[in-house]
């Protein structure tokens, strides 16, 4: 029961690091990149698709990136949500391809980001956290109810704070990647 317990919860973490790596993708660097663009939903015949499913992407210059509509008709609308995102960029279309020239970033912009950074990180250290009380207040249950034994209880629960501790390491480690690759000018 303790290792199923341990199990989930440290499955829940890993999920929880993907959605982390997932957020500190969509944020800004100096260099083009897709991932900017992975929680861009275009109105498409009515119904919410993310831009992944709409277009190829190509990045053929450091801080240019060339979007592709699989069909031409979804042109427009991919123009309008990358025009009303909030990422800063002013799409140009030529036609056959959506063209997005990212500007320098600013010291003050690479500082916001930085923050936006570190909030996310805090977000997914939150997550974990939730997760470890979820199972502690579980495995204390179990000791409770007498279905496994007091030890035992605190050996998993002696886990428990290991496997937390690694996955927060790991949030704090892909934030100072992150924040290192904001820095780099």
């Amino acid at each position: 029961m303790l290792d199923e317990t341990l199990l989930e919860a440290e499955e829940k973490m890993e999920k929880a690091i993907e959605v982390a790596k997932e957020d500190f993708a969509s944020i800004r660097t100096g260099r083009a990149n897709p991932a900017l663009f992975t929680k861009l939903l275009v109105d498409y015949y009515g119904s919410p698709t993310p831009l992944q499913q709409l277009a190829s992407f190509q990045t053929p210059e450091a801080r240019t990136i060339l979007i592709t509509p699989f069909d031409k008709s979804a042109m427009h609308e991919i123009e309008k949500t990358l025009r009303d995102s909030n990422l800063g960029v002013n799409p140009n279309n030529d036609g056959g391809v959506i063209r997005i020239n990212l500007p320098e970033l600013t010291e003050e912009r690479r500082r916001e980001y930085i923050k936006l950074a570190r909030h996310k990180g805090e977000e997914a250290k939150v997550s974990i956290r939730n997760i470890r009380r979820k199972a502690k207040e579980e495995m204390d249950r179990l000791v409770k109810d007498g279905e496994v034994g007091e030890d035992d209880g605190v050996r998993a629960e002696k886990e428990l704070e290991t496997v937390t501790k690694k996955y927060v390491d790991t949030v704090d480690s892909l934030l100072k990647h992150k924040e290192a690759e904001l820095l780099d000018v």
